[in-house]
């Protein structure tokens, strides 16, 4: 969706906000929790005709957090120890 248009129904009635007040913070509700002490602020997509969601990590340097501390659902991804 980031490019315009949904993958689900084809629509170009995309629609995000970047600038949310809750989206960061100890409390921010449009965010993950990596762990008990971190969160990663999350872009939201949303199409207008279908209602479809897609949301990203906002902080690159949190996918790389994600990367150390969540376990990879595919195993050839797993880093090598």
């Amino acid at each position: 969706m980031k490019n315009g248009r949904c993958p689900k129904c084809g629509s170009d009635k995309i629609y995000s906000a970047s600038d949310l007040p809750l989206k960061g913070g100890p409390f921010g509700s449009n965010s993950i929790p990596i762990s008990l002490t971190s969160m990663a602020p999350l872009d939201n997509y949303v199409c207008i005709d279908c209602g479809a969601v897609e949301s990203y990590v906002a902080d690159k340097y949190k996918l790389d957090e994600i990367a150390r501390k969540w376990s990879a659902v595919n195993e050839d991804l797993k880093p090598s120890e």
